[in-house]
């Protein structure tokens, strides 16, 4: 979209235009709060650019790449947390360093920041790094609420699909050797996986029981 501005004699003025950059990690998220505050940011809804569904950690993210090739010499970048832009510092100084290049200022929920400037830089680094630390922290209390689960019985992984006495039925057939992974699987109502998960909680069939050595003949 092109950049609207005065025309003064043969050359155009050019007016710097605010373009905004919202993020969420899930599918199942809602953007519509970071809109509503872009908007309140002064960023016109059209000149929005959402990536849904995408870390902040992924490097791919086609909203941010658009959001950055829609920025000219004097915009401003807008987004409502640092987070939404970059959660480590590696990105945030890639970010910074291309908006040093293309001369456009970022606006953190209406804080501005200069990254041509030292200050600017220095203040999205420090960001940038309360950022990952609260993203590193947010990982270690999600492991560590796992690890108290699992403690607690509360988080058993991946349940088997068959009842235990379907499951020897199972067993037993495969360790006969008549049937297929894939006709078990048929038979049972699952799928191959189903069928090697099984066999393998089993584990290895059973030794057969030595017969009984025969008495010796008395001598008549």
């Amino acid at each position: 979209m092109p950049h609207e501005g005065r025309t003064t004699g043969d050359t155009p003025a050019v007016t710097a235009i605010r373009v905004g950059y919202a993020r969420v990690s899930t599918d199942g998220q809602d953007l519509t709060a970071q809109r509503q505050a872009l908007a309140a940011l002064g960023v016109p809804p059209d000149r929005i650019y959402v990536d849904h569904g995408i870390t902040g950690t992924h490097r791919q993210r086609p909203g941010l790449r658009e959001a950055l090739a829609a920025c000219r010499p004097g915009d401003t970048l807008v987004v409502t947390k640092l987070d939404r832009l970059a959660r480590s510092v590696p990105d945030a100084r890639d970010i910074a360093d291309e908006l040093t290049a293309r001369g456009v200022r970022l606006d953190l929920s209406g804080s501005v920041h200069d990254p041509t400037d030292l200050i600017g830089r220095l203040l999205i680094t420090v960001l940038s790094m309360i950022a990952e630390f609260e993203a590193d922290l947010a990982r270690a209390r999600t492991r560590e609420g796992m690890a108290v689960a699992k403690a607690k019985g509360r988080l058993r992984g991946k349940q088997p699909k068959l009842k235990p006495t379907r499951e020897a039925q199972l067993v037993a057939l495969w360790r006969a050797g008549g049937h297929s992974s894939h006709e078990l699987a048929e038979m049972f109502d699952g799928a191959r996986s189903t069928v090697y998960r099984a066999i393998q909680r089993a584990g290895p069939a059973p030794a057969p029981a030595s017969a009984p050595a025969s008495a010796p003949a008395s001598a008549g």
